[in-house]
């Protein structure tokens, strides 16, 4: 008799963390714009430049600033539709119109229902449908689900999809083969789930809005557990799952602006950077995390270099000084991350903890300045909305505060503990570790992993790290987040980290047949390329 197969909890969760984070990749780029808008249609920045008041420059203004901000409010449907895409192993483009037409079922089945049962608010005449549980979705009165509803939707339609996508029946019934099946089961779905989510989801709003005041009773010592788990979980790939209900749900608070309720601590920074004048609510702190994504690494990666051994000292700066330049220009960490997290786990535990220290401190503080997307978006963010909206010089003295502390503590445990951090690697363990790569590679060699002659047109090493992966039969599914190039494998024991390194990156994070590969800014690329010679072999 077989013993029961465990189920992986861990899997579902790594799978939606991988998806969820493709459509939050164009938020950056949204806020990015958004600052143009901002700087074109603020009074106070028209004042010193008179010319920007001008009707072009004020249309200009006003396309960009609510164009996009359209975007930010109708998140729901992003959500929907890139999720489904982003879990979809093939036919992705099949699987996010299915999404998109999902979501248009969903909500007229749930106004459908509401207006049958009598249950649909009344809209007062100064605060809209606010504290009634529903809102006004792309023209339609729905119950009010926030970003919920989309990400239900887009995690059902992508499983639908990728079950039944290849659903074949006879000639008489073909019109209902391939694609379109997963499409008509998607219907049946929509409408339970809106008719449903009637009787569902008032006591989920119900949990929400308790969630929300047990984090605000709680205070800064909610706010402290947020900060930490956001770095706590970066190497398991899932912090997404921290830092997401915050930003786009009412967890994280919510704006009323006439008759429109804003939720989220993202969207309603986004409205309030716009208010002259006005102060920034408490929820903007939640976006506030990526302080710590910047100004501990200049002292974490000094830390690193002053204590490598003496004949590791310029091998270690080689590697440490690009990376400090990365965080500081890009906060991106994670390359870094990857070089102590598994060496010197007490580090990145303080780390963690740090990190939701210094998130409450900026609340203590009063400092709601911008802290996202590298030093200069982070100056110029800052310059424009002005000191006294942003509070930013306490929060570069605060910065190099950071720095010095991470510096000297890290500088102290490294020595005190005496961890294996970069620099500080024994003769004997880099030996070891060779000839460990060199026993995988030859047992890859058996098993058939490594690469043959590469196809024309592919890279050498590219096609090393397909065959490190176990080769193109054995790869389910290649997506990417911001940094990292996640793959499922059939089989993760084909797996040889030693051909992967023949690409350089910056750790590689397995859990069961979850692969993750840590390349940084340029994991676009890279996923570009391995698709491109997967294609090329087959």
């Amino acid at each position: 008799m077989t013993a029961k197969k465990k189920f992986n909890f861990k899997a579902p969760l790594e799978v939606f963390a991988k998806s969820i984070v493709q459509p939050m990749m164009y938020l950056s780029v949204a806020g990015i714009l958004l600052i143009v808008g901002i700087i074109l249609t603020n009074k106070t920045i028209c004042a010193l430049v008179p010319v920007l008041g001008s009707g072009p420059f004020q249309l200009v203004g006003a396309v960009v600033y609510q164009s996009l901000m359209f975007i930010i409010n109708n998140l729901s449907i992003l959500f929907c539709v890139g999720i489904a895409g982003a879990m979809a192993k093939k036919n992705k483009g099949h699987a996010s119109l299915i999404a998109l037409m999902s979501f248009f079922l969903f909500l007229q089945a749930n106004n459908i229902v509401l207006n049958a049962t009598g249950s649909l608010a009344d809209a007062s005449g100064m605060l809209g449908l606010t504290g009634t549980g529903q809102a006004t979705v792309m023209g339609i009165q729905v119950l009010d689900t926030g970003v919920f509803g989309g990400i239900i939707l887009g995690c059902i339609t992508g499983a639908v999809f990728n079950k039944y996508s290849n659903k074949q029946f006879p000639i008489a019934l073909s019109m209902f083969s391939g694609v379109r099946f997963p499409f008509l089961i998607m219907i049946i779905i929509s409408w339970i789930m809106g008719a449903g989510f009637c009787i569902v989801w008032p006591p989920v709003q119900g949990a929400i809005s308790s969630v929300a005041g047990i984090i605000k009773e709680s205070g800064n010592i909610g706010l402290f557990i947020y900060g930490m788990l956001n770095k706590l979980l970066v190497p398991t790939g899932l912090h997404h799952l921290i830092y997401t209900p915050f930003q786009f749900s009412d967890v994280g608070g919510t704006l009323t602006l006439g008759d429109q309720v804003i939720a989220g601590a993202y969207p309603i920074r986004v409205a309030e950077m716009a208010m002259t004048g006005r102060p920034f609510s408490d929820s903007t702190y939640f976006n506030s995390y990526t302080f710590n994504n910047l100004w501990p690494y200049i002292g974490i990666g000094l830390a690193f270099i002053v204590t490598a051994y003496k004949g590791n000292k310029d091998k270690t700066k080689a590697v440490i000084i690009p990376l400090i330049i990365t965080a500081v220009l890009s906060c991106v960490t994670e390359p870094m991350d990857f070089l102590f997290v598994f060496a010197a786990p007490v580090l990145f535990v303080v780390h963690s903890v740090l990190s939701g220290i210094f998130l409450v401190l900026l609340k203590v503080l009063s400092v709601p300045a911008s802290t996202a997307g590298g030093i200069i978006n982070i100056v110029v963010s800052n310059l424009v909305l002005g000191v006294d909206k942003t509070n930013w010089p306490v929060m570069l003295v605060l910065g190099v505060v950071n720095a010095a502390l991470y510096f000297f503590l890290f500088t102290f445990l490294i020595k005190k503990l005496n961890l294996h951090t970069p620099g500080r690697e024994e003769e004997s363990e880099l030996a070891e570790s060779v000839a460990e790569g060199e026993a995988a590679a030859s047992v890859a060699v058996k098993q058939g992993a490594v690469a043959a002659a590469p196809a024309e047109g592919v890279d050498a090493g590219i096609a090393d790290l397909v065959a490190g992966l176990g080769g193109k039969d054995n790869i389910e599914e290649l997506e990417n987040c911001f940094t990292r190039l996640r793959v499922n494998v059939k089989n993760p024991d084909l797996i040889n980290e030693g051909l992967i390194n023949h690409v350089p990156n910056s750790g590689i994070n397995r859990n069961g047949n979850n692969i993750q590969i840590i390349f940084g800014m340029k994991v676009a690329e890279m996923r570009d390329k391995v698709e491109n010679a997967i294609e090329k072999e087959q």
